[in-house]
């Protein structure tokens, strides 16, 4: 029996070329090409004016909030069901995230609770496309528009998500992503920066350098302490090559989510919605169970272990975990973690891969009264 791994990477002949070309002949002045030609094709990709590669999404937030002035102090909202990544680089820079809860059918943040957690502090509000499901963007930029608060999008799993016409990461002051080895576009370890705010990208563009502004002529004189989250050409080149397959890499996403739903479909849960007029990258296929549905998240991964097949849980509340303070108001956060699961979904998940993940994930379901497969 095959392993089914929960995520892999879509590498082909044409990652290897690039990968081997930046290994034999990317360096000295050569050094940046791959990189520039990365950022590029990002920018044509999202629609957006500026883009930095950098060596992680975390490393891209950590100078985006940094360049938005981000400090001691400052309070940061961000939905409380997330990746410890969302969160930590506001922490870096002595700020406090404030975790509120996420809508039940996004798993994103409540724009409403968003709100209500504004205070004279409030330096941003970050809105995490979480798995590929799209934050309600309107009224986040209308609300962070009524305040004067700026809205971040931390697009890190949501590559190929777009919303009314717009990618995701291209609407807000600043947009991350990640290319993480288990990401639909992949350079192993790195990320982007991406903004369409001509001074914030030159105060990135300065931070990403140590501090040494662009039109600054003498030599090591850096005008400001910046950061180092530099990519490598090296990866760079495998990420040019992702990119130029980007819509097969996005489709053969949306084609594992849409064999999961349709075998899913008599099951009381839900999976990654698609609301009319957006388009869900569905990075991560995800099944919560109802509220009133009997369902062994245990058992269910138990039996994963024993097929050979990967499985994740959903994200921890960050409110849980020990270095934050508990928030049990965050009542939707709460209940959704210990009902929710990740299935497999790397691109060449076949049709009998797939019928076994969905057997399994049936059986710890149990068919409706009246259904029958």
């Amino acid at each position: 029996m095959n392993r089914i791994y929960y995520t892999k990477p879509s590498i082909t002949e044409l990652e290897v070329r690039y990968a081997g070309d930046a290994a034999a002949n990317g360096w000295g002045e050569h050094c940046y090409d791959y990189i520039y030609r990365f950022e590029n094709a990002f920018r044509n990709h999202l629609g957006v004016k500026h883009a930095i590669a950098t060596s992680s999404c975390t490393g891209a937030a950590h100078m985006g909030l940094a360049a938005l002035g981000v400090g001691p102090g400052d309070e940061v909202i961000i939905a409380d069901i997330n990746w410890i990544a969302s969160a930590a680089p506001i922490t870096y820079l002595g700020a406090t995230p404030v975790l509120v809860d996420v809508l039940p059918d996004t798993w994103c943040i409540d724009p409403d609770k968003a709100e209500a957690a504004i205070t004279p502090k409030t330096k941003a509000i970050i809105a995490v496309h979480l798995y590929g499901n799209l934050c309600n963007m309107d009224a986040l930029l209308a609300l962070g528009a009524r305040h004067g608060v700026p809205i971040v999008e931390d697009a890190a799993e949501a590559i190929g998500s777009i919303w009314h016409g717009k990618r995701a990461g291209s609407m807000s002051a600043f947009g991350t992503f990640s290319f993480h080895g288990s990401k639909t576009l992949t350079t192993g370890e790195g990320g982007m920066f991406v903004t369409n705010d001509d001074a914030l990208y030159e105060r990135v563009l300065t931070l990403s350098n140590h501090g040494r502004a662009r039109g600054q002529t003498r030599q090591f004189w850096p005008d400001a302490v910046g950061f180092k989250y530099k990519m490598s050409n090296l990866q760079a080149a495998i990420g040019c090559a992702q990119l130029e397959r980007i819509d097969e890499l996005i489709a053969g996403k949306r084609r594992v989510f849409q064999a999961y739903s349709e075998r899913l479909a008599g099951l009381p849960a839900r999976m990654n919605p698609e609301p009319p007029g957006t388009t869900n990258g569905y990075w991560m296929p995800t099944v919560v169970a109802e509220t009133d549905a009997a369902f062994d998240r245990d058992g269910l991964l138990a039996a994963f272990r024993e097929s050979r097949i990967d499985g994740r849980i959903f994200f921890w509340p960050l409110s849980m975990l020990p270095m934050f303070s508990p928030r049990r108001q965050n009542t939707v956060s709460y209940g959704l973690c210990a009902r929710g699961v990740n299935l497999p979904s790397y691109h060449d998940l076949d049709v009998t891969d797939l019928a076994r993940v969905c057997t399994l994930v049936s059986r710890a379901l149990g068919w409706k009264h009246g259904s029958h497969h």
